[in-house]
């Protein structure tokens, strides 16, 4: 587009269609010749470019210019080409030629323009002719001193002089003080011809407010003026253009002739202007551009001759900050950062967001889920907004309680200023609270045997701590304990089976039939030590503690129980401090005593005969006292009723014979099994498959001997003698006693562990099942430790309950006279005896494998 003024250069505006993007070369077409304006030469030569924030460019030339065809100051005709670059490779040219006509000009006319100054003189002839532009001889500039140049210094010097047929036009680049003064005095080579002109362009006199731009302009300009003068028009414009009242009161423009200076006042965000972005130290600032012209026509008095003077001044505000907001909107129960940023004006692109680990552009952020957006506004300015799930793995997330979960964003937006390319940051920190928080749950039950616990997930999944009270001191559930407890679980909760007998059941009370035990279950968030939830579930389970035999035989059961934390059962004793318990260990005692010994005494009642005896501490274990704060008292009562007459009654009708009896004798045999449990509930046994199994040093075996397809209450199992060896051959050597004439061997260091057996679903006849355990070992040759497999073997007796006589007499029945006779060592056994009776049952399991990562 062309925009042309009389006594004004031309102004033609390149849209941002084909400006934006490129790099954009000038030139000059004089004739055929194409003279690249390069910045100095476009000073010299009344030539300027400039761009505004959307991307328009706009060149201005000079009328009177060089290389503008002049036809005697009427008729002038500029010709350009416009070179348009891409990355380096030229993409378009434009050659653009515009032809404009004008009316008579003034005798003198004055330029002041955005990097020259112009002055015009009309009616300059030397003796009758014209002067031709090489005509110059020298030219004097005073500044103020004169300084003396010739014409081609002056134009090396970056100043131009040319010759129309009647003007002489000189230029000269803008220095930056408030009043730039030119002044020359021009000598020509023929004639003796001198021509003094004279320029002066304000540089300064502007004043800021947030509000408005005043600009001052001297009303006499005294370097221009040497008489009276007399001011015939004064005119207000913008960019060239003159303005009428009415356009200056709609825009509410001022302009005011006072006695010193001609004032113009122009609002700040007037729509003839623009706003313009910046990143002043990386800080967002706006100023605001707009080109007053002030255009005066006077008239000297001395001389009657006609000046027009013209000042186009583009006036740009001083950088005024802008810090960006940031409107937090978010609403915590929607799980969602919503932010918007602004205000910013239409130069300003949002190019990426730095998070804590990553930066993202906002493609990225958008294909990620997240929803960035730029919002534009009816005056040109824009915002942006960012939404941002809580869930993202970018936020961060603290409980500052166990319900509550507090959401952090730290982010950094990375901006950008158009066209210059001037990035600035704007960090911002976002922050949400919800209680949101589901805390994992325990939930417990009991049947007969076992404690049964589910623990169910919160929002926060496993992410915490089981705790369990496990003898007597608190435990982490961990991978021991899952296997030892039979921990299962998917991705919503964990269940665990704890049986009463074992080491996480604390025993509460202890009735004739029952057990009261209790197991601790507490769920802590870490590192916070936060207690999410507890559960202390207690159960009363089937014990018979005492049974009566009709043999006159008694057996009692004593249980550690919590109240006596410090007890240890194998030092509790009958009356008799001799009758020792058969087995024991850290929390039962097992006694097996004959109703007529031990200390038992016996009362009659009415037709009831009772014996009565007590489980109790010594009154000195050299250990522990019965008496005292630290020991509390330990008795447990054992009583056996019997009826002294008891008659039952029994209806028969008898019917003739026809054929005397035959006995009818019986011929069949007796199994004896051994099996290995899993552990001590002797609920779950290794099968034949599961062989060979692989155990750790001093772990727990638990055997169990059973006689099975029997239901005879009066056949009792009792194990003679147990023993292990290396191969399967229970004759081989090496060998190692276990049980010893139905007792455990004492020269081992770790003791063989009767475990009792009471009736339940599975156990019909307590005395057809024995259960013992031992600890994992190994056999050693010359101190070197052999890795191999070991096999447990037994000798079983099947015994006449009602004929207690010997080894029949009961499990380690003698057991004091075994412990103070002097038995030979087990640690080598030659070949045992297999010629067995018909009672007498042989029985062996195995192989089980020593594990090397916890040999030590």
């Amino acid at each position: 587009r062309l925009r042309l003024g009389k006594g004004l250069a031309k102004m033609l505006t390149l849209d941002k269609t084909l400006a934006v993007g490129s790099q954009l070369e000038i030139d000059a077409i004089d004739g055929t010749d194409i003279i690249p304006l390069s910045h100095t030469l476009a000073a010299q030569c009344g030539y300027s470019v400039e761009s505004d924030p959307w991307g328009n460019t706009k060149v201005f030339a000079s009328l009177l210019g060089c290389y503008v065809d002049n036809q005697v100051d009427v008729v002038f005709t500029l010709g350009l080409r416009l070179r348009m670059y891409r990355d380096g490779h030229s993409e378009q040219v434009k050659h653009v030629t515009e032809t404009c006509s004008y009316s008579p000009w003034a005798s003198r006319e004055i330029l002041c323009d955005r990097n020259y100054m112009e002055v015009s003189l009309g009616d300059l002839l030397c003796s009758g002719a014209a002067v031709a532009p090489n005509g110059i001889w020298k030219m004097t500039f005073h500044t103020p001193d004169p300084k003396v140049m010739l014409l081609t210094d002056a134009q090396r010097a970056g100043y131009g002089a040319m010759m129309t047929q009647t003007r002489l036009t000189y230029s000269v680049e803008v220095a930056g003080v408030p009043m730039e003064v030119f002044s020359v005095s021009t000598y020509y080579k023929t004639g003796n011809l001198i021509v003094d002109s004279a320029a002066a362009c304000p540089t300064g006199g502007v004043v800021f407010t947030d509000k408005v731009i005043t600009w001052h302009v001297p009303r006499r300009i005294t370097p221009l003026i040497s008489s009276a003068v007399k001011i015939l028009e004064t005119h207000m414009g913008i960019y060239g253009q003159r303005l009428d009242k009415t356009k200056m009161a709609t825009r509410h423009y001022k302009m005011s002739v006072m006695e010193s200076h001609i004032i113009i006042e122009i609002p700040v965000g007037s729509p003839d202007g623009y706003y313009k972005s910046h990143a002043q130290d990386y800080a967002y600032h706006i100023t605001y551009t707009v080109e007053p012209m002030l255009e005066l026509l006077w008239r000297a008095e001395n001389t009657q001759a006609d000046t027009r003077y013209k000042v186009l001044f583009p006036i740009t505000t001083p950088l005024m900050p802008r810090p960006p907001h940031v409107i937090d909107s978010t609403v915590p129960e929607q799980r969602v950062f919503d932010i918007l940023l602004g205000t910013f004006l239409h130069d300003v692109e949002l190019m990426n967001i730095t998070f804590t680990t990553r930066v993202l552009t906002v493609a990225e952020c958008n294909a990620r889920g997240f929803d960035v957006q730029e919002h534009h506004f009816a005056n040109g300015s824009k915002t942006f907004s960012l939404r941002v799930p809580f869930s993202d793995e970018l936020v961060l997330k603290q409980n500052p309680d166990p319900l509550t979960t507090v959401y952090f964003l730290p982010l950094v937006f990375g901006l950008l200023v158009l066209p210059e390319q001037t990035p600035f940051p704007h960090p911002a920190e976002l922050e949400a609270s919800r209680e949101d928080v589901v805390l994992p749950t325990i939930t417990g039950s009991c049947d007969q045997e076992n404690f049964y616990f589910s623990v169910k997930y919160g929002s926060k999944q496993d992410n915490f701590q089981t705790m369990m009270l496990h003898a007597g001191s608190w435990r982490e559930l961990d991978t021991e304990l899952a296997k030892l407890y039979s921990l299962t679980g998917n991705g919503t909760h964990f269940s665990i089976v704890v049986p009463f007998t074992a080491p996480a059941a604390a025993f509460e009370l202890v009735h004739f039939k029952s057990i009261r035990a209790r197991v601790d279950l507490l769920l802590l968030e870490m590192p916070n030590m936060w207690q999410l939830d507890d559960l202390s579930l207690a159960c009363y389970f089937p014990l018979t503690t005492t049974e009566c035999y009709s043999n006159g035989t008694a057996t009692a059961l004593a249980v550690k129980v919590e109240s006596v934390s410090n007890l240890n059962p194998e030092y509790l004793t009958l009356r008799d401090q001799s009758c020792k318990p058969a087995f024991s260990n850290d929390r039962f005692a097992f006694f097996s005593f004959k109703l007529n010994s031990c200390g038992t005494t016996r009362t009659f009642f009415d037709d009831v005969m009772v014996y009565k005896n007590e489980i109790a501490l010594p009154y000195n274990t050299g250990k522990q006292s019965r008496k005292g704060p630290s020991a509390p008292e330990y008795r447990h009562t054992v009583s056996c009723y019997y009826l002294l007459n008891h008659t039952k009654t029994m209806a028969f009708r008898a019917s003739p014979r026809r054929t005397d009896p035959v006995a009818d004798p019986g011929v069949g045999h007796l199994v004896v099994q051994i099996r290995l449990s899993q552990d001590s509930s002797y609920a779950l046994f290794y099968q034949n498959e599961d062989y060979p199994v692989e155990k750790y040093l001093r772990q727990p075996l638990y055997f169990e001997v059973e006689l099975m397809q029997s239901t005879d209450p009066q056949i009792e199992v009792v194990l003679e003698n147990c023993w292990a060896t290396l191969h399967k051959d229970r004759t081989s050597l090496p060998s190692w006693d276990l049980i010893v004439d139905s007792c455990e061997n004492l020269d081992d260091l770790y003791l063989t562990v009767f475990h009792p057996v009471v009736a339940d679903t599975r156990v019909q006849v307590p005395a057809h099942i024995k259960r013992f355990s031992i600890n994992m070992f190994t056999f050693t040759k010359d101190d070197a430790v052999l890795k191999e497999q070991i096999f447990v073997h037994c000798d079983a007796v099947l015994c006449d309950t009602t004929k207690p006589d010997g080894i029949c007499s009961g499990q380690c029945a003698n057991a004091l006279r075994y412990a103070n006779s002097l038995r030979p060592t087990g640690s080598k056994r030659g070949p045992r005896a297999t010629d067995a009776s018909q009672y007498k049952k042989q029985i062996s399991s195995g192989p089980v494998l020593l594990s090397d990562s916890h040999l030590f």
